[in-house]
């Protein structure tokens, strides 16, 4: 998703995020939330350029972008209202004229979206996973499902929780019991009612169905990547679908740590030399395209017959991860500079 563009010596990267007029006006390396990845580029003689995004400005943007070697991008899918149409287009442009594009919107689809839910659920991570194409798909095979316990709905892109519930058939009423993530208290509803709700999320994508995780109350687990190399972990108790008040008392903050930490290196180990290369080779993605910042979100499955604990994977985020642990950065800047000497 390269060419060969500039023969200087030192390559220039954009770093793109949301804002307004007045954040384009002001933003420097110095200021703003990635001084450290612009810090961590200059170690490596990469220099880094703070680039506002906005659809009133877009043309401004990409001429901005055509006069540089790559881009990384921190865009969310759904931000404010405003979905990314427009910049991923925008991107897709300066791609093909050989501008290195990290998270590339191809890559995005195949691997940042909650389809790779129902994709991948063949691989170690995997568990029950239905997709859902239409709404009618959905009334018809929702029940059955339900049938069998617990499931989490998912739309198909978004973020914050956003379009993700828990789902329960209540055992004495036709009636069902459903979570919205973003929310404390639960709802009964008619499964029409609920699906008129769900009824936008097939205008532009579809639905993922998975199977509900009974240890979601003991925290997720999120890998953070580099390109295929593990980076650092982050921790934390969620109140998100957690029903109970003493699991929802326990919910705190996101803990971040290294990639040393020895709590984590089977997942390490599994995420480097197991599901990542599993991953591109399933979704057919080169390694070279893989994302130089993302990460995967796992829940705690079933306990093995050699007492560790599996992994289920929850979603994967590309389109804007932050924050990060403190090592991300470096991570980030050594594999631009590989892949920038690699074109040398």
């Amino acid at each position: 998703m390269d060419t060969e563009k500039h023969s200087s010596a030192r390559r220039t990267v954009a770093i793109l995020s949301r804002g307004d007029a007045a954040a384009r006006r002001d933003a420097t390396p110095k200021s703003g939330r990635f001084v450290d990845v612009f810090d961590a580029l200059a170690a490596v003689g990469v220099k880094g350029r703070p680039v506002i995004y906005d659809e009133s400005f877009a043309d401004a943007v990409r001429e901005q972008l055509l006069a540089v070697d790559g881009v990384l991008v921190w865009v969310n899918p759904i931000q404010d209202g405003r979905n990314r149409a427009g910049l991923d287009a925008l991107l897709r442009d300066v791609a093909a004229q050989g501008v290195w594009v990290s998270a590339h919107p191809d890559v995005i689809l195949k691997m940042g979206t909650k389809e790779v839910l129902y994709r991948t659920r063949s691989m170690g991570w995997g568990s029950d996973t239905a997709l859902y194409q239409t709404a009618a798909a959905m009334r018809a095979e929702l029940p059955a499902r339900l049938a069998s316990g617990p499931r989490v709905i998912k739309r198909n892109r978004g973020n914050g929780g956003r379009g993700v519930w828990k789902v329960e058939k209540l055992p004495t009423s036709s009636m069902i019991r459903v979570l919205d993530a973003t929310k404390d208290t639960p709802e009964e509803l008619t499964l029409d009612d609920f699906l008129r709700r769900c009824a936008e999320y097939f205008e532009n994508g579809s639905v993922v169905d998975q199977a509900f995780q009974p240890r979601l109350d003991e925290g997720v687990v999120r890998c953070y990547m580099a390109g295929n190399r593990c980076t650092g972990f982050g921790h934390h108790k969620v109140k998100a679908l957690v029903e109970t008040p003493t699991a929802r008392a326990g919910a705190g903050p996101r803990l971040y740590t290294s990639n040393a930490d020895p709590r984590f290196q089977r997942l390490r180990r599994l995420m480097e030399n197991e599901w990542t290369p599993q991953l591109i080779s399933l979704l057919d993605i080169a390694r070279s395209d893989l994302p130089a910042i993302w990460d995967a979100d796992f829940m705690l499955g079933a306990v093995q017959s050699d007492g560790s604990d599996s992994y289920v994977l929850g979603e994967i985020n590309v389109s804007s991860v932050h924050p990060y642990p403190i090592e991300a950065p470096a991570e980030i800047a050594r594999r631009i500079a590989d892949r920038f000497q690699l074109k040398l």
